[in-house]
């Protein structure tokens, strides 16, 4: 059985996300969230946007958001015309 799933890989391999956190973080968690950056929302959220470069390297920072007692909200994969129109957006 073949799954046919898109993907998100840029010329590294890597894939884009987006990960929703309850609460605003401090610009000092930028440092155990290395690769990702920060951006507060006007929802109370913040929105950790960058690329992961497996499966494995994503359960890791979500393994490390629950670690940290985080209030996970949403875990978002960003296809690459979406990632061109959000920094547009900016």
């Amino acid at each position: 059985m073949s799954l046919d799933r898109p993907t998100a890989m840029g010329p590294a391999g890597e894939a884009r996300y987006e990960i929703r956190i309850r609460g605003h973080l401090e610009d000092r968690w930028s440092a155990s969230f290395e690769g990702f950056t920060i951006e507060r929302q006007a929802d109370g959220s913040t929105l950790l946007i960058g690329e992961s470069v497996d499966q494995a390297a994503l359960h890791g920072l979500l393994r490390q958001v629950r670690d940290l007692g985080l209030p996970l909200l949403a875990v978002a994969w960003v296809a690459p015309a979406a990632q061109g129109r959000r920094s547009e957006a900016h």
